[in-house]
């Protein structure tokens, strides 16, 4: 008897061990998951975080100095600009309102890294035939503005001669961070290159669009924001494109509202990191309609028909697990014939709410794990209660809770690892 007290009472301490072990392995987790989530959530990008009240004014004061344009020259009133043939150079801080047309020639902005400078296009037309139509070598930020009720046009004639250490391959190419606001509206054409190519946060809030372009319509290296805006976007590889090749944790696409038209022959909108649309009207037409590591839609109208992924969530960043998260919205989304797939993960998908229209021969391919929170899923005109997948192998679609994706300053509680 003594041996079998002497057993239970060693039973109920080691009981007792493992219930203590339990227990503080369970404090531990909740305190690592809920530090996590607390610095994820701060990396969900809201309007008031990405637009400044300069980004979205558009105005501009009324001590200006002019650049008109003549031709194959300008004239100016500024001291702060030189005039060398076509080349039109701004070296300091101001606003300049530049009107006329240039034949052959170029807009360069190199100030110093602390100047801002703001560029009113007052009714502009500027063709280069083998650089940029506007160059920003160097500043701390330049605004472009399009004057109300102007019409502006931009162009490259079909090559880049390179004049400088910077590889300048876009109608307007900036060094720097570059804004665009102001209710007129810009036509770029670039034969060669991009439309727009920005090596560091590019930044649209207001303002009509039109650019055809051999490579990218709108590139950015950082960060891509869009306020708002009407876009109409023809573009032989991506219409909006975030990519920072030197650091994978950036090169992300936040979009609160405007209207897009878009026709790629790739991705119509694409990402590294993250894409996250709050809001806006899209009509998109390309191989994949959505590309990220994570794509995030809170809300907005899209339609999107596609030849390969509607929506296609690929590791192209450490930052965070392929997810593919839909929060609101109404999509609908067509597919070709093939091996096409509606809303492809590499990872996870998690819906929430938004409705999600998807007509094709598969609908849901995930590798990872799916949860259906709420919202409404049809599958080729059949509502449907769960997240099917189309991959053999694929995990169980079904309910779930929030799941969550961290890392370098992931979101926490969405789309798991």
């Amino acid at each position: 008897m003594k041996h079998k007290k002497y057993d239970l009472k060693h039973l109920s301490f080691a009981l007792l061990g493992l219930l203590v072990a339990a227990a503080i392995a369970f404090g531990v987790f909740r305190t690592s998951t809920s530090a996590s989530s607390a610095s994820a959530e701060s990396a969900v990008t809201s309007a008031d975080d990405a637009f400044s009240e300069r980004d979205l004014s558009g105005a501009y004061d009324d001590e200006v100095f002019s650049i008109t344009l003549t031709g194959s020259g300008a004239q100016t009133d500024s001291s702060d600009v030189t005039v060398s043939g076509s080349t039109v150079t701004v070296t300091a801080e101001g606003t300049y309102v530049i009107t006329g047309t240039l034949n052959d020639g170029t807009i360069v902005v190199d100030a110093t890294k602390d100047d801002k400078v703001q560029l009113v296009l007052n009714g502009v037309s500027i063709r280069s035939s083998d650089y940029a139509a506007i160059y920003v070598k160097q500043a701390d930020k330049v605004f472009v503005t399009l004057a109300d009720g102007t019409e502006n046009t931009l162009s490259n004639g079909g090559t880049y001669v390179q004049r400088d250490e910077n590889e300048v391959d876009a109608v307007i190419f900036s060094k720097d961070d570059i804004t665009f606001n102001g209710t007129g509206s810009l036509v770029i054409t670039a034969s060669s290159g991009s439309g727009v190519v920005g090596k560091d946060e590019v930044t649209i809030t207001a303002g009509t669009y039109q650019i055809t372009a051999a490579k990218n319509a709108i590139r950015a290296k950082d960060s891509l924001a869009v306020a708002g805006g009407s876009f109409t976007l023809y573009a032989s590889a991506d219409g909006l494109h975030a990519e920072n090749g030197d650091d994978d944790t950036l090169g992300s696409v936040y979009i609160a509202g405007g209207s897009f038209v878009i026709q790629a022959r790739d991705d119509a909108i694409h990402a590294n990191t993250i894409l996250q649309i709050d809001g806006g009207s899209f009509t998109l037409t390309a191989a994949e309609g959505l590309e990220a590591t994570y794509v995030l839609i809170n809300g907005g109208t899209l339609q999107i028909s596609a030849s390969d992924d509607g929506i296609n969530a690929a590791k192209k960043s450490s930052l965070c697990t392929p997810t593919v998260e839909i929060n609101g919205g109404d999509i609908t989304i067509t597919m070709g014939a093939g091996d096409t797939d509606g809303v492809d993960a590499n990872g996870n998908i998690v819906i929430n709410g938004g409705t999600i229209r998807v007509t094709g021969q598969s609908s849901f391919d995930y590798d990872g794990t799916a949860q259906y929170n709420g919202g409404t899923i049809i599958v080729n005109g059949q509502q449907v209660y769960s997240i099917p997948n189309q991959m053999m192998g694929g995990g169980m679609g079904g309910m779930g809770g929030r799941g969550g994706w961290g890392g370098k300053g992931g979101w926490g509680g969405r789309g798991g690892w």
